[in-house]
């Protein structure tokens, strides 16, 4: 068995290693001289780049159904922030920086979060699945990722996915963070609420971009590595052009190997390589 962090041997040192984290964080943006966006339009832009829904209320195995359910109403607080928001070109995205600290005092409630490769549940739990729905409009567009942290593991088994796996991020207030920039000649925009139980996202543009994008999963499957389990596959973002619908790139965004969490015998075994 491998050493503890400082921080896993006590509580009371893991909260003195998230407060270090942050002054870090708040020291880093009061130094930095980047634009962050800020400015909302209730009037929509003209061209949607992506539009894209995902489900809320999600059956996971071990994961009690209220934590589901109040995710349900930190989503609708955080998206509120977030929503009409204009990215002018040149300016960068921050998800801390608009949706701030989540609190009891602003309406979140305990919802589920990622700790330390674990599972667990705080205020303000759930919220990765809304900077995941942006990430997502993102990797459809030419805007550019400046700050990504990846889900490391498989937590759960696939529970009506609809994205390529591992394409999500790690938010946790507020020094990891989900940032991205306007690196076009044109403003952008992001529409984020929630109908009855999906999470809805539209990133739009002021003029229309000339190519549009969609990610493919490839080589999927399930390896045993020793005693462990591991979730294999590569992700490619490919760039069509509008006007002849012909391919003009592939790139390689994300190659996973990521270990799988959950209780092994919910992998399918057709999807397991012994190679």
């Amino acid at each position: 068995m491998g050493r503890k962090l400082f921080c896993e041997i006590n509580p009371l040192f893991y909260d003195i290693s998230v407060f270090k984290e942050r002054t870090k964080r708040n020291i880093k943006n009061k130094l930095d001289n980047k634009v962050l966006a800020k400015d909302k339009d209730s009037n929509e832009l003209p061209n949607i780049v992506k539009s894209h829904t995902s489900i809320i209320l999600r059956k996971l195995h071990n994961v009690d159904m209220e934590l589901q359910v109040n995710k349900k109403t930190n989503l609708q607080i955080a998206a509120s922030k977030i929503n009409g928001l204009i990215i002018h070109p040149g300016e960068i995205f921050s998800f801390w920086y608009l949706v701030g600290e989540p609190t009891r005092r602003k309406g979140y409630k305990e919802g589920l979060v990622i700790s330390r490769h674990g599972l667990t549940h705080d205020v303000g739990g759930g919220l990765c699945q809304l900077a995941n729905m942006i990430h997502y409009l993102v990797l459809n567009s030419p805007l550019e990722d400046v700050e990504l942290h990846h889900h490391s593991d498989a937590l759960f088994p696939d529970e009506r996915r609809r994205v390529p796996f591992g394409t999500g991020t790690s938010v946790f207030y507020n020094y990891l963070d989900y940032r991205f920039k306007n690196n076009t000649d044109n403003d952008v925009q992001l529409l984020l609420w929630v109908d009855d139980d999906v999470l809805c996202g539209e990133l739009r543009s002021e003029k229309e971009f000339p190519y549009r994008y969609k990610l493919v999963e490839e080589n999927h499957h399930f390896k045993k590595e020793g005693n462990k389990y591991y979730r294999v596959s590569q992700v490619y973002k490919i760039t069509i052009d509008k006007k002849t619908n012909k391919e003009i790139n592939k790139e390689l965004i994300l190659d996973n190997h990521s270990e799988v969490m959950y209780d092994y015998s919910l992998i399918p075994e057709s999807e397991i390589r012994n190679d």
